[in-house]
């Protein structure tokens, strides 16, 4: 059976993480993405290792782990997009894509005639999705964003750590470039969207996206919480504002996640615990009552929390249908029976770099491997294929083109 996205072509601007999370999406549904890198350098994220999955030389830039996370299932095509015969060849090939994916600066791509203007003109059924870190509109617009950056900006760091007050408080980024991430998935869902727009009105569409306001989106509760009541919230570590207990725990010999999300759920792990007389007591009863008293509540199950080992513990509130679980490391994620069991660990094979392993696509579908087989290709490895193919362009053409430093 066809994959879902097999009569999509998307042509791939994108650099680093945002638009190139979306695009691989895309292609893991089967969809052709074109991935345009610059000549000799190729993507940034190629060279930001080690750890190299294809080590660097003096004519390539590699793979590196970075870049084999975001980049499975898509055609590498090197293009100078800054002379006027790479233009020339980005437009043609957008002319036969369904999508267009870029992260360039505000306007960035105007002066080479490949804004979506340009580009609309030469398709107009062409779906143009534009990745920034501000937006194309505000005062911001103009400004480079960073992840790092934009979790800073949009409040995410600020409810991300522990309270100033306690020691080695302070803010705290997530340990993954989450605001790039969200960008990405939320351009995705867009794309998505206005396919199937496209599909009954014939008109194209053009997405602007901001990692800025991803991550306010993300803000979801917290940012509700303020809303509705005007109280902002502040960093709690590993505790929740509006659920007791749902926290970290020392154990006898590590830690534990403990996070109950209703009273009778409460109740079973006071049974548990030993702590039955904490069940039936009006200040911990219900989760209203537990978060006004959380601070006499929680050095309590602390303290239990402490007598028993992770293992024991585990066991004990898996048993009760209380939701609990450990703290892995990520060679223990992959060593965890339930990822095994999903698959999230893969190995692509290539023909010139032999076997790679990479995260699998998190979603499943009965009639699709949602993975793309294909690695992450070296740099420039389907330029003559695509150019000849999709162009027509022939050998002596080509080399014409790479002989100016074009392709």
């Amino acid at each position: 059976m066809p994959a879902p996205l097999s009569h999509i072509r998307v042509l791939d601007l994108s650099r680093v993480l945002a638009g190139p999370w979306a695009s691989q999406f895309l292609a893991d549904m089967g969809a052709e993405v074109i991935k345009i890198e610059r000549p000799k350098s190729g993507d940034d994220t190629r060279g930001w290792g080690p750890p190299f999955a294809v080590e660097p030389s003096e004519n390539d830039p590699g793979i590196s782990a970075y870049f084999a996370c975001a980049n499975r299932g898509k055609k590498s095509v090197t293009v100078d997009i800054a002379h006027p015969k790479g233009q020339e060849l980005i437009r043609k090939l957008a002319a036969q894509s369904d999508v267009v994916i870029e992260n360039f600066k505000v306007g960035g791509l105007a002066k080479y005639g490949l804004d979506y203007n340009s580009l609309k003109a030469v398709n107009p059924r062409l779906i143009y999705c534009s990745i920034t870190g501000f937006g194309q509109t505000g005062p911001y617009a103009p400004r480079a964003g960073y992840d790092f950056l934009v979790q800073a900006m949009g409040g995410l760091m600020s409810v991300t750590g522990e309270p100033d007050d306690v020691p080695g408080g302070g803010p705290v980024k997530v340990g993954v470039a989450i605001s790039d991430q969200m960008a990405g998935m939320n351009a995705l869902a867009a794309i998505l969207a206005a396919l199937l727009k496209r599909e009954r009105t014939g008109e194209g569409e053009y997405i602007d996206v901001a990692l800025l306001d991803a991550t306010v989106a993300a803000l979801i509760n917290q940012a509700s919480t303020y809303l509705v009541s005007g109280i902002v919230p502040q960093r709690m570590g590993n505790a929740h504002p509006t659920v007791v207990p749902y926290q970290a725990f020392a154990t006898a010999d590590g830690h534990i996640i403990l996070a109950v999300g209703n009273d009778g759920q409460f109740a079973r792990f006071c049974a548990v615990a030993g702590l039955e007389h904490l069940a039936e007591d009006e200040r911990y009863k219900t989760n209203a009552a537990r978060i006004i008293n959380r601070d006499t509540l929680i050095p309590q199950i602390a303290e239990a929390i402490k007598r028993r080992t992770s293992a024991e513990w585990i066991k004990l509130l898996e048993s009760k249908a209380v939701p609990c679980g450990p703290i892995n490391t990520i060679d223990q994620v992959f060593a965890d029976p339930q990822v095994q069991a999903r698959g999230m660990r893969r190995v692509l094979q290539h023909e010139r770099i032999g076997s790679l392993p990479v995260v699998a696509n998190p979603v499943r579908m009965a009639s699709h491997d949602t993975t793309a087989q294909k690695a992450p290709p070296l740099l420039g490895e389907d330029t003559d294929a695509v150019l000849s193919g999709l162009l027509g362009l022939s050998a002596e053409q080509i080399e014409a083109l790479r002989s100016e430093g074009i392709v």
